[in-house]
């Protein structure tokens, strides 16, 4: 008898045991759908990553990603940096100055990546040279940038004369001399524009930089 009721009691145990197994079992399983999300914005971060590096090179650097221009469509702003070790960006909705050599909006529009504005030696839309653009080539700028949740991505453009690679601060006295660019999204234009000086209208694009005026709408 009393090896019948031993025996009858490790046979509880053993099941006891083999439940609490499988819970843990259980419990260390994501779910499908987490899965799912996971494996979604990792395509998404890797299609980000393929397109940013596809415009500007392996050095290319996402600095905002989403709706930016309050469009409904995709965007990112990337950038190559003078230094990556001389300043440091912001977080995506409100960022420190940093030093570019070039910068791009990209927009992804019927699964397509397309480039809605480059900054590289001059400022320009698909449409042309931004209004108010320098005519002369500049070899690097000073970006600034915001988000506003209503308003949109919002730019300033400086260009700098010289960068000096161990500290780059140590130039924004040169990036002082010179007027900032503003660059928004024109809702009417549909596409990134210039303000004027009194950030009342948008500029015009120009053709050409030979005669940079341009006509404000």
């Amino acid at each position: 008898m009393r090896i019948r009721r031993l025996r009858a009691i490790a046979g509880r145990l053993s099941w006891i045991v083999a439940l609490s197994l499988a819970g843990c079992h259980s419990a260390q399983q994501p779910a499908p759908a987490d899965v799912k999300a996971a494996t979604e914005r990792a395509d998404v971060a890797d299609e980000a990553r393929g397109v940013a590096e596809a415009a500007l090179g392996k050095q290319a650097e996402i600095l905002a990603q989403g709706n930016l221009a309050q469009n409904g469509r995709e965007q990112l702003l990337v950038v190559n940096r003078f230094s990556k070790e001389a300043a440091s960006g912001g977080d995506g909705a409100n960022s420190s100055p940093i030093f570019v050599t070039r910068a791009a909006i990209l927009e992804q529009n019927g699964g397509k990546w397309s480039e809605v504005l480059l900054c590289d030696e001059h400022l320009k839309n698909p449409s042309g040279y931004l209004g108010g653009s320098p005519a002369g080539r500049v070899a690097g700028w000073r970006l600034e940038y915001t988000q506003d949740a209503k308003e949109g991505l919002e730019m300033k453009f400086t260009p700098a004369e010289r960068f000096n690679a161990v500290d780059v601060n140590a130039d924004q006295s040169s990036a002082q001399k010179h007027p900032a660019f503003d660059v928004r999204w024109n809702k009417n234009a549909k596409r990134y524009q210039s303000f004027d000086q009194s950030h009342e209208r948008y500029l015009s694009e120009v053709p050409s930089l030979e005669t940079p005026q341009s006509i404000l709408k």
